[in-house]
């Protein structure tokens, strides 16, 4: 149940108590109080079971504005910041990449909006930040909670306004001139724009979010959810790789348009969640992993196109594909993290800002900011994002085949990868940031527990890149071996495999190095590698070989997920072997002279854990937390 709570302590609280009161009701809140002071406030706060919505009485706000606060799917605590001058008792707040670093601060990025969302977990800080600023000060009462809040260190996310209206006031004419800028904004047609994100990339831009808001209201009034909307995009993409696969011009034209469409629906998808407030843990895993379905489904028709056609090697581009995205997504998401724990650690961040990596951060700040320029589009253009990549694919299979449209992914995605990757091992050798020390590193590795059994070592990417290049020359001999004529002699798996043990000997060693954000994409690369080997070796078919990777992504993209909400591990995750447990059969079936049988057998079985582990975590466990299902016994 979410408890919301109008602070009345403020002189000129009387005005707007009432009316506060009632919007909280509108936006969602299940229980509406007023405390007159702090102190009552924390006494509320103790006896609260869900999160809790806190205001002053001097907002002066659309409803839209609170119940996009109350639904705010960015992190569990969240606060109002807004762009107006601060007025004498109101916090300034300085903000990075979304969370607020600091409260007062000398170079404010704007002013606490006088409200916030407080997850369940930071209930016991709010209560106790409510009982310290009890005692007054400078700022006013909701001021100083937020202020004692962040001081306590509690992670709290930004909610900023846009097109909607809200501000503080201090006094009648304020209040009347805030009154009239809301009863001038159509709120409906404001939230559906803003169900379009911010900031997104060139194509998605001007050639879907043009048009796309008005299938999103569509989708709203015949009450179609985000998921059914999901579903349909799957749907397309499918049908678009079944085309491919087919090939014929018409077939490939045919294809173009369906995943061009499809791409639509995947961001309507969001777009439909955004405007009528539906986020779910559910939805947000489910968009994820169809993204990387879709894609990936849409590679495999092109390898499968590529090959009718009388390319031999059309699989092992969409393998090729397949692994290059995976890696890079793990290096996006690992990268993401170190600079977010990054902006919780400014005084860190500064301490070289003369060096290159510094240089480059304020540069890369200087483009971002300016939204609309060429050098903001090239910037958003050059890493390859979805939409750059489905319109490549679209575009180069329509016109020229599945060849071509694999081989374009190919270059422009090495590209890409080249140029992230250089700019931000030197920004994050200036960061110095030891990200994996804040996350379960050993759940995210995906180390299993053979790794857990072997000895520590010390130099956790050194290992990782050691493996990752153990495996790619064992794929390299295969590729050699079989196009010669020959067989794969013993010993180079063995000894790649003795390669990839010796990295997972780092699973347990601090992560305290500058780019050991890099290890897991490295790890991700080794074992897609290695596995790859092992079929080129074996001659198993392409298309199980790429089969088994496609698996091996669903688990790796479920942990990313997981990771990205910090959510605890799946339920069934110890029963997928770890990354060393995957690689220690393989080779075995090899050796056997059964590489396929074993491919195949142990990606079903991990196709089956992930299977049971998506209903377990999603379906059984939380039926049982309502008291839908009796536990057994």
């Amino acid at each position: 149940m979410t408890l919301a709570i109008v602070l009345a302590a403020e002189p000129a609280a009387g005005r707007l108590t009432e009316r506060l009161a009632a919007q909280w009701r509108r936006a969602g809140a299940a229980d509406v109080r007023v405390a007159a002071d702090l102190t009552e406030l924390a006494d509320l706060v103790a006896d609260a079971t869900g999160p809790v919505l806190v205001s002053g009485a001097d907002l002066v706000a659309h409803t839209a504005v609170l119940k996009h606060l109350a639904t705010s799917p960015v992190g569990p605590t969240v606060a109002l910041v807004l762009t107006d001058p601060p007025a004498p008792g109101q916090a300034t707040v300085r903000e990075e990449r979304g969370q607020v670093v600091e409260v007062g601060a000398a170079d404010p990025s704007g002013v606490f909006g006088g409200a916030l969302r407080v997850g369940a977990a930071d209930l016991p800080a709010l209560a106790e930040a409510a009982r310290r600023a009890a005692g007054g000060g400078p700022l006013g009462a909701v001021d100083r909670l937020v202020a004692d809040l962040a001081a306590r260190g509690t992670l709290i996310f930004a909610q900023r306004v846009r097109l909607l209206v809200a501000h503080r006031v201090g006094d009648e004419a304020q209040r009347a001139a805030a009154e009239s800028a809301v009863a001038a904004v159509d709120e409906d047609r404001a939230e559906l724009k803003l169900s379009v994100k911010e900031r997104d990339d060139f194509f998605t831009t001007f050639f879907v979010s043009t048009w796309s808001p008005y299938v999103t209201k569509a989708a709203a009034r015949i009450g179609i959810g985000p998921t059914g909307v999901t579903m349909v995009s799957v749907a397309f993409a499918v049908a678009a790789a079944v085309l491919f696969g087919t090939g014929g011009r018409p077939a490939l034209v045919a294809g173009a348009v369906l995943l061009y469409l499809g791409f639509v629906l995947d961001c309507v998808d969001g777009q439909l969640a955004r405007y009528t407030r539906h986020f779910s843990a559910w939805g947000g895993w489910l968009d994820t992993m169809a993204d990387r379905f879709k894609e990936y489904v849409v590679y495999a028709g092109l390898g499968f196109g590529a090959t009718h056609a009388g390319f031999r090697y059309g699989w092992a581009l969409a393998l090729a594909a397949m692994t290059l995205q995976t890696v890079r997504h793990m290096t996006d998401t690992w990268y993401g993290a170190l600079h977010d724990e990054a902006a919780r650690r400014p005084k860190v961040v500064s301490a070289d800002a003369g060096g290159i990596g510094g240089k480059l951060n304020a540069a890369s700040t200087r483009v971002q900011a300016d939204t609309g320029s060429v050098s903001y589009w090239l910037k958003r253009t050059v890493v390859f994002p979805i939409g750059e990549r489905w319109a490549l694919i679209a575009i180069a299979a329509a016109l020229f085949g599945p060849l071509v449209a694999l081989v374009a992914v190919l270059v422009w995605g090495t590209l890409a990868f080249a140029y992230t990757g250089g700019l931000r091992t030197l920004r994050a050798r200036w960061m110095r940031v030891p990200v994996l020390t804040t996350v379960d590193a050993g759940l995210h590795r995906d180390d299993g527990l053979l790794a857990r059994t072997l000895p520590t070592a010390r130099r956790p990417l050194l290992l990782a890149v050691l493996g990752a290049l153990g495996a790619a020359g064992t794929l390299v001999w295969a590729l050699l071996a079989v196009h010669g004529g020959g067989d794969l002699p013993v010993w180079v798996p063995v000894l790649a495999l003795v390669l990839l043990l010796g990295a997972a000997q780092g699973s347990r060693a601090p992560h305290d190095g500058s780019l050991d954000w890099l290890v897991p994409a490295a790890l991700r690369a080794a074992e897609y590698l290695f596995a790859i080997a092992v079929g080129v070796a074996g001659r198993a078919p392409a298309w199980l070989i790429f089969g088994y990777v496609l698996v091996l992504t669903l688990l790796h993209y479920d942990l990313t997920a997981r990771l990205e909400k910090r959510q605890v591990a799946p339920p069934l995750h110890a029963a997928t072997l770890g990354w060393p447990g995957r690689s220690l059969l393989l080779p075995i079936g090899l050796i056997a002279g059964y590489a396929s049988y074993a491919l195949a057998t142990l990606g079903a079985y991990l196709l089956v854990v992930f299977v049971a582990s998506v209903v377990l975590a999603w379906v059984v466990l939380p039926a049982r937390a309502r008291g839908g299902v009796r536990s057994p016994g």
